[in-house]
């Protein structure tokens, strides 16, 4: 579980009900079930309308990811690659058939490796990986696609759910006395409508665009070690080509590794 964006949800939805509470406004002011209704269900609706059965399922599985907490595997394939070069190069590539039964590495290398261990050619192996890396990033584009959705039609909603709001203010202009209470109620849906969008549906997709970045980067760096294993480069190269596609972080904690 990612504590940091849990806690930044808090903080964020907090802030906006501390600042109201501070203009002496009435927390139960801010409940409005039907206001509710009307925007999520109307922005869910809207959702699942807009993409296919298939990929709208994957919906809470999608947004499961984006509270899971994820760490970098860069510096710690590196180190498992440096490994792999230096015992290929002494033992050679049937050393990797014993690393395609490895339950524990990630399938993307296990594939790679089975293709060099084939005698795959290189640019073969590429390009298999590549395309697999590519539609890897359409199905991550496409569950972030759905949060972008939700972040567009929930305003909207908010604005439909202010009119329904007014339009009974409108047919109930014989009690001047409750005119206020039916207008804040009114609004309070487009309250819910933006500040839903701009608090939790883009921010998600936001996040999830960061995440998918992040694991296409780590894709195409395993990528790179292959080929570079299965041509036999110097295992002192391969370590330095794969450094570059480290992050901050992993830099740190590999140089930390080299002083031990």
């Amino acid at each position: 579980m990612d504590i940091f964006t849990i806690v930044s949800l808090i903080f964020a939805f907090g802030s906006l009900i501390v600042g109201f509470l501070l203009e002496e406004g009435q927390l139960s002011a801010l409940v409005q079930v039907s206001a509710f209704i009307i925007i999520f269900g109307g922005t869910f609706g809207a959702v699942a309308v807009s993409f296919p059965g298939r990929i709208f399922k994957k919906f809470p599985k999608v947004l499961a990811i984006a509270f899971k907490k994820r760490d970098s595997k860069i510096g710690e394939n590196i180190r498992y690659f440096k490994e792999i070069s230096i015992r290929t190069r002494r033992e050679g590539l049937l050393i990797l058939e014993g690393e395609v039964t490895n339950d524990g590495i990630d399938p993307f290398i296990k594939k790679g490796f089975q293709l060099a261990a084939d005698g795959t050619e290189q640019s073969v192996i590429q390009g298999i990986l590549e395309t697999e890396l590519e539609q890897m990033a359409d199905r991550h584009d496409e569950g972030i696609e759905m949060f972008s959705a939700a972040g567009g039609y929930s305003p909207t909603m908010g604005i439909i759910g202010t009119v329904m709001g007014l339009l009974q203010v409108v047919a109930n202009l014989d009690d001047p006395l409750a005119l206020g209470v039916k207008i804040a109620a009114a609004f309070m849906a487009t309250l819910y409508g933006i500040a839903m969008a701009n608090l939790f549906w883009l921010p998600i997709a936001n996040k999830l665009k960061m995440l998918n970045k992040e694991e296409i980067n780590e894709k195409q760096m395993i990528i790179e070690a292959v080929l570079l294993i299965q041509q036999g480069s110097n295992t002192n190269s391969l370590v330095s080509k794969l450094e570059g596609y480290m992050l901050d972080d992993d830099k740190k904690s590999l140089l930390e590794d080299k002083q031990v």
